[in-house]
């Protein structure tokens, strides 16, 4: 047997899949992500275009989602019979820790543009549905404003030009 150089092997917190009706999933009291129209347009056109490619995730003990609100979101629009779920055993307290951490994790890691620039190449030669506005998603979300990290998407109102007297406009602090 190897020996591990990092420490006790990672517990697997994964205790099952299943298949559930939208309606019976448990949102979570404590998500603070918001989705912008944009974004739920745009996943209800990759949803539509492939399908179901990913499983949100609930936690069994509280029966909270913890990734996956948009999707449920969408699948009850659609009235969708059942959403792929997979399902987590942790506390309530790794809970929230996940919660607070999962999507921010993933938006750590930097662009490679150059393939990047390949990978949406291909795609648009795919056209597999060309209504799918991939510019609105590859283009970088973050903006400097005065100091303030500002998400261009999620603003509505001055599409990212953020000036005083717009609803998101914020002097820094």
């Amino acid at each position: 047997m190897a020996h591990r150089s990092h420490g006790p092997a990672l517990k697997n917190r994964i205790v099952g899949t299943g298949e559930e009706r939208p309606d019976q999933l448990l949102a979570n009291p404590m998500n603070w992500r918001i989705h912008p129209e944009v974004q739920q347009d745009e996943l209800e056109k990759i949803l539509e275009t492939v399908g179901w490619v990913q499983r949100v995730l609930v936690n069994r003990r509280t029966g909270h989602l913890v990734d996956g609100h948009l999707r449920v979101q969408l699948a009850l629009k659609r009235d969708e019979e059942t959403v792929p779920v997979q399902y987590i055993d942790i506390s309530p307290a790794e809970e929230r820790l996940m919660l607070a951490v999962y999507d921010p994790l993933g938006a750590l890691a930097v662009r490679d543009e150059e393939k990047l620039t390949e990978l949406r190449d291909e795609v648009l030669t795919d056209a597999l549905n060309e209504e799918i506005d991939l510019e609105s998603i590859l283009r970088p979300t973050k903006k400097r404003t005065k100091g303030l990290a500002h998400d261009v998407r999620a603003c509505q109102c001055c599409k990212g030009g953020c000036k005083p007297g717009c609803g998101c406009y914020r002097e820094p602090a």
